[in-house]
């Protein structure tokens, strides 16, 4: 554990948590996220668009992060609950971990709760997949990922892709993934007091809003409900410590169940979606070096 984890950990407990466990505020909580991200601009050698994806007919907001010559595509969508965060605020992450990988990124504005519950951000996410295929990407050097809610997301989006017979992407990541909308998983409850950011009793309360009464098996909400056969390679980052650490167990289980290739990568003592802090904690960037090489064999295996 680096020194730059310990100081990470006190922050998050004993700041962030609390914060978080009586934020009521959301507008106020939305643009103190912006602000924080503004100090972490993306790295250099990105040529930064914000232009939309078209899905027939519909645009959808996106922010582009253009790699000069690169023919890959990671397709990313941000965390925050489904009710904060944008892609402003993960561009430093998504742009740290295309460079590695070599690619461009896109990170789509889907729709946040509880203005636009259930099934808007699902309905959104693939709008944006369905674009990035109208404009000429190629499956085999495309993939989709996200972090927390975002790597739910992403999942329900390999469901979703899958379901309607579309080209599937070359890879999958997701980072501390929210996957079970349900919230049956134990570790919600026994790593409540070692999780060090997210505050498990307000889970509930921002479920409840985001689905606003929608069925929580709807596998574009808890993917680890959904059906996988026929899916590309998928690696899962999470934390042995954090409350959705069985979140990620469950959603593993169920794409071996359906014959995917997954690579379950459980850390030690590193805090959720902990990838987030690479430009200062050694265990975040030896993280997204791991999942950029999970995703550099994958394609140079042809999938």
């Amino acid at each position: 554990m680096s020194w730059q984890l310990r100081v990470t950990d006190f922050w998050l407990r004993f700041h962030e948590k609390p914060r978080l466990a009586r934020e009521t505020d959301l507008p106020r909580a939305r643009a103190r996220i912006e602000a924080v991200a503004s100090l972490m601009p993306p790295p250099r050698g990105f040529q930064r668009r914000e232009n939309p994806l078209r899905d027939g007919e519909r645009l959808l907001p996106a922010l582009r992060l253009e790699a000069p010559g690169a023919e890959r595509r990671l397709l990313w969508f941000h965390g925050g609950a489904y009710c904060l965060g944008s892609p402003r605020t993960h561009a430093h992450l998504a742009a740290a971990l295309a460079r590695r990988i070599g690619a461009g990124t896109v990170l789509p504005a889907y729709r946040l709760a509880p203005e636009h519950p259930f099934p808007a951000a699902p309905d959104d996410a693939i709008a944006a997949y369905r674009g990035l295929l109208a404009e000429g990407a190629d499956p085999v050097r495309l993939v989709i990922g996200g972090d927390s809610a975002g790597g739910g997301l992403a999942l329900g989006l390999l469901h979703q892709i899958l379901a309607a017979r579309l080209p599937a992407p070359a890879a999958v990541l997701a980072f501390s993934p929210w996957t079970d909308l349900t919230l049956g998983g134990a570790s919600l409850s026994a790593l409540a007091d070692a999780e060090a950011l997210l505050p498990a009793d307000r889970l509930p309360e921002i479920r409840d809003s985001y689905l606003a009464g929608a069925d929580p098996r709807d596998p574009r909400a808890s993917p680890w409900l959904g059906t996988f056969h026929g899916g590309p390679p998928v690696l899962i980052q999470a934390s042995r410590s954090e409350i959705l650490v069985d979140d990620a167990r469950a959603m593993a289980a169920t794409l071996r169940r359906d014959g995917v290739r997954v690579e379950l990568d459980l850390w030690d003592r590193t805090p959720h979606a902990w990838q987030l802090y690479h430009a200062s904690l050694p265990e975040a960037e030896a993280a997204i070096c791991r999942a950029a090489l999970f995703v550099r064999q994958v394609l140079a295996a042809g999938g």
